[in-house]
């Protein structure tokens, strides 16, 4: 199948669907016909054979979903004008493969299908390739490319801008939350230093106007689009702009209350009152000592947890059991049973 297959053959009609077919439908379609004009079906019969291969040709592009949003595309383009032979003389139209050699498969090694894909916003995710992009300039007056090519209705388009450029960086949380700069590496050898600002989430997208590949002349670069993976921390998370930790405190601690100091992300320390009677799970807050962005800064969380001594000497031993004697009275799990007898 030649490039000028795509403006000639209408794959829809050959497969008797609907432009706006599921891919199911297609499918469906497909194999219907086949078993109807398989030429093991009809020994002999020519033009059953070239409807068979057709079909085959029909089905393998509107079953690929990048050919056939390609092939959509070239046709709404095109409006069904067809290229003549190249070679032609003076006024004549040049050749489709001419055009588009490579766009398709002609000369490429082993003849293999060649991908295209845009690198401005909605690459790579379902969206249509810019066919402008792709056939701009070659429909200037005489048949040549005019400057920054033109449009689909003629008028001049303006020149295109550059490329944006995907890179994928991975930060320490403390980096994350401070800022850093980076430096990144294409694949061929250069460098791009960049710096990323404080605050930046796991999984965020920062973009660096005009970082990206070069404009045509007059047009301005691409940018370049940083997605950031941040590393975990082993004592901090972070939820909004607020930093969370969890720091362990004694009984004696939470039941008469204490000054404690609480470990920072910068590698410092502030102190926190816990009040008496504070049981395990409570969260304290800190003012201010969170993430610090454009917006604001956030808090430090600060949840308390009750640990028990592994072992007691003879002497703690007395007073804990002192203090269960003095408490006797006094059931921390009081009404526990009857809430969970109860229906919701």
């Amino acid at each position: 199948m030649t490039g000028q297959d795509w403006f000639d053959k209408d794959f829809y009609a050959v497969l008797g669907v609907s432009k706006d077919a599921s891919a199911a439908d297609i499918k469906k379609a497909y194999r219907k016909l086949a078993r109807k004009l398989h030429p093991d079906a009809n020994h002999g019969d020519e033009k059953a054979e070239a409807r068979f291969k057709e079909l085959g040709e029909a089905y393998a592009v509107l079953s690929d979903p990048e050919q056939r949003q390609q092939y959509d595309a070239i046709r709404a383009m095109a409006g069904g004008a067809r290229f003549t032979g190249a070679g032609a003389g003076p006024g004549g139209g040049a050749g489709f493969e001419d055009l588009f050699g490579g766009l398709f498969g002609a000369g490429a090694p082993g003849g293999q299908r060649v991908r295209f894909s845009t690198g401005g916003p909605g690459a790579g995710q379902g969206v249509p390739p810019n066919l402008e992009d792709l056939l701009g300039g070659i429909f200037a007056p005489g048949g040549g490319a005019g400057a920054g090519g033109y449009d689909r209705f003629g008028a001049p388009r303006g020149p295109m801008r550059g490329a944006d450029v995907q890179a994928s960086t991975t930060l320490g949380f403390r980096e994350a939350v401070e800022g850093a700069t980076v430096t990144l590496r294409s694949s061929d050898g250069q460098q791009v230093t960049a710096r990323i600002p404080p605050g930046v989430k796991d999984g965020q997208r920062i973009r660096l106007r005009g970082k990206g590949q070069p404009g045509e002349p007059g047009a301005p670069n691409g940018d370049l689009v940083i997605t950031v993976t941040v590393a975990p921390h082993p004592l901090f998370t972070r939820s909004g702009d607020d930093l969370r930790i969890t720091v362990p405190v004694s009984f004696p601690e939470a039941a008469l209350g204490a000054e404690i100091q609480v470990p920072t992300l910068d590698g410092g320390t502030v102190r926190l009152r816990v009040p008496a009677g504070t049981p395990s799970g409570r969260t304290l807050r800190v003012k201010g000592r969170g993430v610090k962005t454009a917006k604001g800064q956030g808090d430090l969380l600060v949840t308390v947890q009750i640990v028990a001594p592994k072992r007691l000497d003879d002497d703690a031993r007395k007073a804990v059991e002192a203090f269960r004697d003095a408490t006797a009275g006094w059931d921390p799990r009081e009404g526990l049973l009857e809430k969970a007898g109860e229906r919701a």
